[in-house]
């Protein structure tokens, strides 16, 4: 990925994205700081983009505020989202790679939408992944309905 930010701007979009999604997670700065296990006067200046947060702190933040981490990584400058696209093993937040980069990678959808639509992802993971240990059940859907 080129970009012509220079490495100021791009701490400073990289608050303002956090920002947001903390905005639109409804969590108060304290309580994401909390969850984060860093911070508030942290939090703040990451936020106003007076801090560069390591990929760790990023990981962190990222946990809290239920998103990929490689969102983050992506916004921050250290990945590359067409790094992302098609790497089969990657895993964000338990997904395949392939299905969670497809949806981060997605221009046409909000940060909020793509959250809401790897939550619905890692919801239907799990429960299919449950179905799978009963016996019996390995052709149900999450549906209720069988495939045939």
């Amino acid at each position: 990925m080129t970009s012509l930010k220079s490495p100021q701007d791009a701490v400073r979009t990289l608050g303002e994205f956090i920002r947001e999604q903390r905005a639109g997670s409804q969590i108060s700065l304290r309580q994401l700081a909390k969850q984060a296990g860093i911070s508030n006067p942290y939090l703040s200046q990451i936020e106003r983009g007076l801090r560069k947060p390591s990929a760790e702190i990023l990981q962190q933040i990222a946990k809290a505020l239920r998103i990929s981490a490689e969102t983050l990584y992506v916004h921050a400058g250290l990945l590359d989202r067409e790094t992302l696209d098609g790497v089969e093993g990657l895993r964000t937040d338990g997904a395949l790679g392939a299905t969670a980069s497809a949806i981060t990678a997605d221009e046409y959808l909000t940060e909020r939408q793509k959250q809401i639509l790897l939550e619905i992802y890692h919801s239907f993971r799990r429960e299919n992944e449950a179905t799978a240990t009963s016996p019996g059940h390995a052709e149900e859907t999450t549906t209720g309905f069988s495939q045939s």
